[in-house]
Order: structure tokens, then C-alpha cells, then sequence
């Protein structure tokens, strides 16, 4: 489990080229900071890496971490996140908030009623959506993370308030006869 004062801001996705360097995606708002947080670490703390962004390239960066110089060396470090400390991140403007901050925020409707914990926090493309899951939900519901449908997040109470469109919990379903 990873420790609550670090952030995943980053992910080994492979080797690039033979000679060490690594392809890695980037989680940042603006993925070429990455390389401004300093030494980044494992999920649990234990490794450090320090990271050298070379520039873009299709699917992420090329980065080169101290001490890898071949391409078994990178093709080891596949599937590694990389976390930095929370208080390496920027302040965010209080309309803004980490991924990291929103998962396990316990979910209410305008109502009162709780319809579950957000689970994860996802970015197709088209904006994030909130994954949660909860009591009468068969799997998850994803629910769009814009104001209309979450009109408050209260991070010091640990929940949301939602307006869920129509159809996106079992419970708001309208029988229309």
C-alpha cells in the first residue's frame, strides 16, 4: 500500500533503445515536470531513482535513471511507479485536486443518502471520471467529475456531494411508467 505522503507521478513503461534509457509516462499536469521533483521512489519508499528527462517521445519520455546503462537493466524496471513526496507538488487553486486526494471520499447524494466510496479516479480523454462503488452497485459506476454532477468536495469531511445524471446510480433510476 502505497505511504499517504507520496504521490505516483509517473510509470516505467519499458525500455528505449539499447543502452539504458527508459520509455516513462508521466501522470503531471504538465508531463515535462516531471524531471523537477527531485529523486523519485518506489510505491513503498524503499528505492530511489534519479530521473533525467531526455525529451518526448510516442507514448511518454525518454528518461534515463543513475546507474541503468543497459537495456536489460531498463526492461527490469518495466511496470515501476515512480512517487515523489506530496510536498514536492505544487498548491492547487481550491476549484482543483489530486487523484490521490479524491479516492476513498465517501459519496452523498443531495439528499444525504451515501451511495458509496470512490475507488479510483479515471482520464479517458474526455474529461475524469470517478469510479465508485458501494452498496446496490453490482460492480462500479463511473460518474462524471464536472460541477454539475459534483457540486462539492469537502477533502477536510472526506466526501462529495453528488447530483448524479439520471441513470448512473441504480437507486436514482426514475420508473417512468
Amino acid at each position: 500500500m502505497t505511504q499517504p505522503d507520496l504521490i505516483c507521478i509517473a510509470a516505467i513503461i519499458g525500455a528505449f533503445g539499447v543502452k539504458g534509457e527508459l520509455r516513462v509516462k508521466s501522470f503531471c499536469a504538465n508531463p515535462a515536470d516531471l524531471g523537477s521533483y527531485g529523486p523519485l521512489t518506489s510505491e513503498d519508499g524503499s528505492q530511489s531513482y534519479d530521473l533525467r528527462v531526455n525529451g518526448p517521445i510516442k507514448g511518454g519520455y525518454s528518461c534515463r535513471i543513475k546507474g541503468v546503462q543497459y537495456k536489460d537493466q531498463a526492461d527490469a524496471l518495466k511496470g515501476v511507479r515512480l512517487y515523489t513526496n506530496r510536498e514536492n507538488l505544487p498548491s492547487l487553486p481550491d476549484d482543483e485536486f489530486y487523484h490521490a486526494d479524491l479516492v476513498g471520499l465517501d459519496v452523498y447524494d443531495t439528499g444525504g443518502e451515501k451511495l458509496g466510496q470512490i475507488t479510483a479516479v479515471h482520464d479517458h480523454g474526455a474529461g475524469d471520471f470517478l469510479e465508485i462503488a458501494g452498496k446496490g452497485i453490482k460492480n462500479t459506476v463511473l460518474l462524471p467529475f464536472t460541477r454539475d454532477a459534483v457540486p462539492t468536495v469537502d477533502l477536510a469531511a472526506k466526501r462529495i456531494i453528488t447530483d448524479p445524471p439520471k441513470g448512473v446510480f441504480p437507486e436514482t433510476d426514475d420508473d417512468d411508467v
